[in-house]
């Protein structure tokens, strides 16, 4: 059984969040404005920390003008490490001649240079790194100072910025968090704990996303945002590289002045801009390689910038036609190297959203290019059907969220005239509600004892691997709904167990050298 703690907590949480829900079905709301809102007043904030004083780095960004959307990225310390080798067996690294330089890089002892995922394996390699991270920041001369911002200037960013692109790259996992559809942000306290956990372990780089909240913003604006979110990673590559290709990552500076604002790769009317994280250290930034047929490659990709400085004050379209234009008149020959290994991870209601993502990315196939999503984790889904489960029978007053509870957090997420239990969004038996299933990346699916909604989960889980997907179901003894991302307050063991058994199972699928990791 759940501890006296868990169990207390869960009656308070209970009567909060329905005298929320209440409130939010009584209180009339202008559902015209689409702009809404990512999080709530009383919601419990965490703000972001750019500069590794926890083993992760964070920031914020708002990337729809036109909507509240918006993500915080996580960024490991382990990114600050250099690139990793090549997977392939190689010969022992001979010492260095010159020992004045030896200490200048990170040891690269085997040790060292293995992925640390569960925290340093002693004392010693732990100083190691924590004395290269300070190396990384002002030890190497007056650039490096100058773009972490150590000047001494009160008026500027002084978080971490990448002052050079050798840097390690490290893949991407898109996070949907939870709250039943009205509450929650990807900057909660609880959220960002969370986050912090998986960025680590799994040795990714999360980025949460700030999804617009019922019922301001009901069905289908949640699923658009995330989505929205997956194009942008993929326009985020895009400019990355033909930012590289031309000279114009200069990096990562922290703050753009007026005279270098040309030099940066600005998409349509400026409503893009390079990521200095993500460019830096997301596998994006390194996605493509392009040779031409004919002609200098390089000036082709600078006859590109100037054609679309001269029309930059034309509309977006005529933008993408020049730049199609001189595509075709070059012959320029794309060649994809290699995938944006992408992992969706979704927390309850996030979880439905993490499945619709991977549905549409199904669907979209190429289009999303140079993004794949490689995997999903769905810990414990908000699943519900018209037809009830064994579990939403037995357990339908269970801790957190019970079944009342949700029936309203549904109502005010699906629109009035859409409203069913079997809505596409709500329930993932139902036929015909996208894609085959055996198209579906790899799902691992967390769920709890204590917990409602287990057994459709796992029915979806079994249904996957009927068509041979792997979904394996992960159920954790005496937990209850939330256990793993509310662990800042529950403080429970097995939520540390289920982060590192995630980490174990996404690494699979995102290791740089392969299958090293089996489950």
């Amino acid at each position: 059984m759940p501890s006296v703690a868990v169990k207390l907590y869960s009656v308070f949480f209970k009567f909060l969040l329905k005298h929320r829900l209440q409130n939010r079905i009584q209180s009339p709301l202008d559902e015209s404005d689409h702009f809404g809102v990512t999080t709530r007043p009383e919601e419990s904030v965490s703000a972001p920390n750019p500069s590794f004083t926890e083993g992760v780095a964070t920031k914020d960004i708002h990337i729809d003008p036109f909507t509240s959307l918006s993500i915080r990225i996580f960024l490991p310390e382990s990114a600050l490490n250099p690139p990793e080798p090549d997977s392939r067996p190689q010969s022992k690294p001979k010492p260095r001649a010159n020992s004045k330089n030896a200490d200048a890089d990170l040891p690269r002892d085997p040790l060292h240079l293995r992925r640390n995922s569960y925290g340093s394996p002693n004392a010693a390699v732990a100083a190691r790194k924590e004395e290269y991270r300070r190396s990384s920041y002002s030890g190497r001369g007056s650039a490096d100072a100058e773009a972490m911002n150590l000047n001494g200037k009160s008026d500027v960013y002084r978080g971490y910025a990448p002052v050079d692109m050798n840097r390690r790259k490290l893949p991407v996992m898109l996070q949907f968090h939870g709250g039943g559809w009205v509450s929650g942000s990807k900057d909660s306290v609880a959220n960002d704990y969370f986050c912090r956990r998986i960025a680590r372990l799994c040795d990714v780089i999360v980025v949460a996303v700030g999804y617009r909240l019922a019922p301001e913003n009901r069905f289908p604006a949640a699923f658009e945002d995330g989505m929205k979110v997956l194009h942008w990673l993929g326009k985020q590559a895009n400019l990355a590289e033909c930012s590289k290709s031309m000279g114009n990552v200069r990096g990562s500076a922290t703050e753009f002045k007026k005279a270098d604002g040309n030099r940066h790769l600005v998409d349509g009317f400026g409503s893009s801009v390079v990521e200095p994280w993500l460019a830096a250290h997301a596998d994006p930034s390194s996605l493509w390689r392009q040779k031409p047929a004919h002609g200098t490659f390089s000036w082709s990709l600078s006859l590109l910038f100037y054609v679309g400085v001269l029309v930059v004050k034309l509309i977006s379209f005529v933008i993408h036609f020049c730049q199609l234009l001189v595509l075709f008149t070059f012959e320029i020959k794309v060649k994809l190297v290699k995938c944006n290994k992408c992992v969706l991870l979704g927390v309850s209601c996030g979880a439905n959203i993490a499945d619709y993502v991977a549905r549409q990315a199904v669907v979209a196939g190429r289009l999303l290019d140079p993004v794949k999503v490689v995997a999903q984790v769905l810990m414990y889904p908000f699943f519900i059907g018209s037809v009830p489960t064994h579990s939403e029978i037995k357990l339908a007053n269970s801790y957190f969220y019970d079944k009342a509870m949700c029936m309203l957090a549904w109502k005010l997420f699906l629109p009035e005239e859409e409203f069913s239990l079997d809505h596409p969004a709500a329930n993932p038996l139902i036929p015909d509600r996208g894609p085959p299933l055996k198209l579906m990346p790899p799902t691992l699916t967390v769920v709890a004892e204590h917990d409602w909604m287990r057994d459709r989960a796992i029915a979806y889980s079994e249904e996957l691997r009927k068509v041979n997907v792997d979904a394996p179901v992960l159920e954790y003894k005496d937990a209850v709904h939330e256990f793993a991302t509310l662990d800042m307050l529950l403080k429970t063991p097995q939520a540390q167990a289920c982060a590192e058994d995630i980490a174990i199972w996404v690494k699979k699928f995102i290791s740089l050298r392969g299958h090293e990791f089996s489950y």
